[in-house]
């Protein structure tokens, strides 16, 4: 897998994400000891509706920024992005109102929202080989979860040395470092693409997305994982206190469980993927983690809590099975979209899976605090178990090339003339000659 690493435009975009992922653990950190410095016991009030602008920026930012910045040069979006991020963590530890927080914490999420997509979308034409691109897809699942379990540590360390105010200046480095690689990093040029009014760019990666079948399994799949890892990141904190009766210690462990189960399935992803279709190991893996989801909540309502080791290990799995499900999207939507729109596919990726998370986090602390744990872990998994099934139903699977016909298009047409007539089979894309998905060959 590291050999992609010896690629030298990947290798420092890769630094560019890890430096800019430390600064956000870094930042998650400090933002929490400000909340507290602010509004004491209603602290968390606070963070949640910190995350709830984060998710709000996300769904219904990206998609408009993204139509606006569509027909720039992407190295200029993303150092502009970053530099915003880079100037909001430096305005942070002058904070001093709840307000302020909202502010600073939209613009630094609408400036993430505009450069994560166009980031993603950037990879796939540097490594042009799927090999090359799935080891991609596990380093980046790797460094996501390393950054969940080595951020907090590297804070704690810090905090010996420093107040919480320093950490906001760490973010800050990590913003500026990526924007540094970034900028001595060649990009391939934004592909030619002809012009479109703005509703159509602001629309076009969404009907692309709606209108392939793997691409609609694939948000279902989203939604399977949304649901059951909502769980684990709301409501771990109150089953390791309550339920087990452990402080932090526990919680860390916990988490750790889980990050550990994530990088050993991202370590493991590319060799499977060679044997196995996308498909199977998503929908599988997606099947699964419902089920164990809701077993376990059905274990909890009728004998309690697990024992300590159990625990463990069952969030170690539902790690593995979560990285599982999310690993390869970044494969079927290199596959979907014709590379002047990939940019646009996905940034809906971005945006409708941020719409999952939307549903879910509120579903798993309402239904945990209005009902029970047990209840939460029943609820949660029985809509993922509902969301696999919809995956495995809306993506059926097709051939390489796909045989269909154009009535439409003259018999002078390009794309008729280059493929011999009017009916033939290629690798079909939504795109301007292929509106509809062909459903009867």
């Amino acid at each position: 897998m590291l050999r992609i690493l010896k690629h030298p435009a990947f290798a420092r975009l890769f630094a560019a994400q890890v430096v800019a992922l430390a600064g956000t653990g870094l930042l998650t950190i400090a933002l929490g000891l400000l909340a507290y410095d602010l509004a004491g016991p209603s602290a968390g009030a606070v963070l949640g509706m910190a995350y709830t602008i984060k998710m709000v920026a996300y769904v219904g930012l990206s998609p408009v920024l993204g139509a606006l910045a569509a027909r720039l040069p992407r190295r200029s979006v993303l150092i502009a992005a970053d530099v915003i991020r880079f100037g909001v963590a430096l305005f942070l530890p002058f904070v001093d109102s709840v307000a302020q927080i909202y502010v600073l914490i939209f613009l630094l999420q609408s400036a993430s929202a505009l450069f994560t997509p166009t980031f993603q979308a950037v990879i796939p034409d540097i490594l042009t080989k799927e090999e090359d691109y799935t080891r991609a897809l596990s380093l980046s699942r790797l460094a996501y979860d390393l950054e969940n379990l080595l951020s907090p540590a590297l804070a704690g360390v810090l905090l010996l040395v420093m107040s919480y105010h320093g950490l906001f200046v760490g973010t800050a480095a990590g913003f500026l470092i990526s924007t540094l690689l970034i900028l001595v990093t060649p990009l391939p040029a934004r592909p030619p693409s002809k012009e479109r009014p703005f509703r159509e760019r602001l629309t076009r990666g969404a009907w692309i997305y709606l209108a392939t079948p793997r691409l609609r399994g694939l948000l279902a799949f989203n939604m399977a994982a949304a649901s059951c890892v909502a769980y684990v990141l709301v409501n771990t904190v109150v089953l390791v206190r309550d339920g087990y009766g452990m402080g932090e210690t526990g919680l860390a462990l916990a988490m750790g469980a889980f990050g550990a189960g994530s990088m050993a399935a991202a370590l493991t992803l590319p060799r499977m993927l060679e044997r196995l279709s996308d498909r199977r190991v998503m929908g599988n893996s997606a099947v699964v983690l419902a089920g164990v989801t809701v077993a376990h909540g059905l274990w909890m309502q009728q004998a309690g809590v697990t024992s300590w080791p159990t625990f463990l290990i069952l969030w170690a799995v539902v790690g593995a099975l979560y990285s599982a499900i999310l690993t390869p999207s970044g494969r079927l939507l290199r596959r979907s979209a014709h590379s002047e729109d990939r940019t646009a596919v996905f940034t809906a990726q971005f945006a409708l899976s941020h719409v999952c998370w939307l549903v879910a986090y509120p579903l798993a602390g309402w239904s945990a605090t209005e009902g029970s744990q047990a209840l939460s872990l029943m609820v949660l998994g029985a809509l993922g178990l509902v969301s696999a099934l919809v995956g495995y139903w809306v993506w059926t699977p097709a051939p390489k090339e796909v045989e269909h016909e154009h009535p439409e298009l003259p018999e002078d047409h390009p794309h008729v003339k280059a493929h011999g007539g009017r009916r033939h089979a290629h690798a079909f894309v939504i795109d301007d000659e292929h509106r509809v998905w062909p459903t009867h060959g």
